[in-house]
């Protein structure tokens, strides 16, 4: 009984490792790209990174359908927000929104971990939410099954005076340690780079 229960535990989990960091001119989203489903992998081209609005994206780790619901609904708020305004939503204003929407689902909560990051008048910023909707600023952060991992390379390289080349470098070393070692991360990373000129998105072979 407790090691069906443990199992089942285990298919909750969000597999992924997912990181997110300030640097000097911007933000810059990762995420891995293996699918998992228990043991069994399923995509090896799975995309974690999203755009919502042209300066605000999301990098999440969870159930990909989850993750997908969210991210349409909070970019359909986004463009709401700017046709009633006239101006662009700013980047905690979009993680307050999907704060709500995961709190108001608590009881059948949307299965992902979700760093949203972007660059608005009060500069670049990410925030961390979990699957209930906490939410959390930082300067750098890793979530999925690998951030146990990711994070204490971040955490030994991050600098906020860091420009976009070594953000990226930090990114790949935290990333390879993940993958080295988390079974449900793997096959490569995209990159999601958020400045004030727009959004620029990657793929890297690891």
């Amino acid at each position: 009984m407790v090691e069906q229960h443990q199992q089942n535990r285990y298919y909750l989990m969000p597999g992924a490792t997912t990181l997110g960091m300030v640097f000097s001119e911007g933000v810059l989203l990762v995420s891995e790209k293996r699918v998992t489903y228990g043991y069994f992998v399923t995509s090896k081209a799975g995309r974690k990174v999203f755009t919502i609005t042209d300066h605000i994206g999301a990098a999440c780790a969870g159930l990909v359908a989850d993750m997908q619901v969210l991210i349409r609904e909070v970019g359909a708020y986004a463009n709401l927000f700017k046709l009633d305004n006239g101006r662009r939503i700013s980047v905690k204003a979009a993680a307050k929104v999907m704060s709500n929407l995961l709190f108001g689902r608590r009881l059948f909560p949307l299965i992902t971990q979700t760093i949203v990051g972007g660059v608005d008048e009060e500069g670049p910023s990410i925030w961390v939410l979990d699957v209930l909707g906490s939410l959390l600023p930082d300067k750098y952060a890793a979530v999925g099954t690998g951030a146990e991992i990711a994070v204490g390379v971040l955490e030994e390289g991050y600098s906020d005076e860091m420009g976009l080349e070594k953000a990226k470098a930090l990114a790949v070393r935290a990333m390879k340690s993940a993958l080295s070692r988390d079974s449900m991360s793997g096959n490569g990373a995209d990159f999601l780079i958020i400045t004030r000129e727009g959004v620029q998105e990657e793929s890297m072979k690891l």
